[in-house]
């Protein structure tokens, strides 16, 4: 509980920087899962370089660019019903995800040949039931905690796809 009441004290005096932060360390963490459980390479063969890419990705894309958004969309559609939350995630899902996930699949690939198309069925399946709990049931300033608390599954999913020889 101390930890939790310290990252909301950290989070409310620097919202951008815990959110860009949180995202980092969360992608950083999927990749060490996959790594470790799914790969099951051990300490000796982790690929240290291959979890400071994701979390480099998570503080200089993913963070900055979803947090932002977050912002936008609760300007767009302030409120926090259920009709709200309806709302932010229709527009969530159907104008900035496939925007945001061409981008991010497309950067991923480019630094480790992930295809997209094997990705989508699978990110349409789960984001839509996400979003919906995450405009409903949580404040704008947790959202991208939440949504990265998701992704760390879904993070390392991505890592172990694109770095499965």
């Amino acid at each position: 509980m101390a930890l939790w009441r310290a990252y909301q004290r950290a989070l409310n005096a620097h919202p951008w920087k815990v959110q860009v932060l949180t995202a980092g360390s969360l992608m950083g963490l999927g990749d060490i899962i996959s790594q470790q459980l799914v790969e099951r390479r051990g300490v000796r063969k982790h690929q240290i370089s291959r979890t400071l890419t994701m979390a480099s990705l998570g503080c200089g894309f993913v963070g900055p660019v979803i947090g932002g958004w977050y912002k936008v969309l609760d300007r767009l559609i302030p409120g926090t019903t259920k009709v709200d939350a309806l709302k932010k995630m229709l527009l969530d899902q159907g104008c900035f995800a496939p925007c945001f996930l061409g981008s991010f699949l497309s950067l991923i690939g480019a630094l480790n040949g992930l295809s997209a198309r094997d990705n989508w069925a699978k990110l349409r399946r789960l984001w839509p039931a996400v979003q919906l709990a995450n405009f409903y049931l949580v404040p704008l300033y947790y959202r991208l905690a939440v949504v990265q608390c998701v992704a760390v599954i879904w993070n390392s999913y991505l890592s172990w796809k694109a770095h499965r020889f």
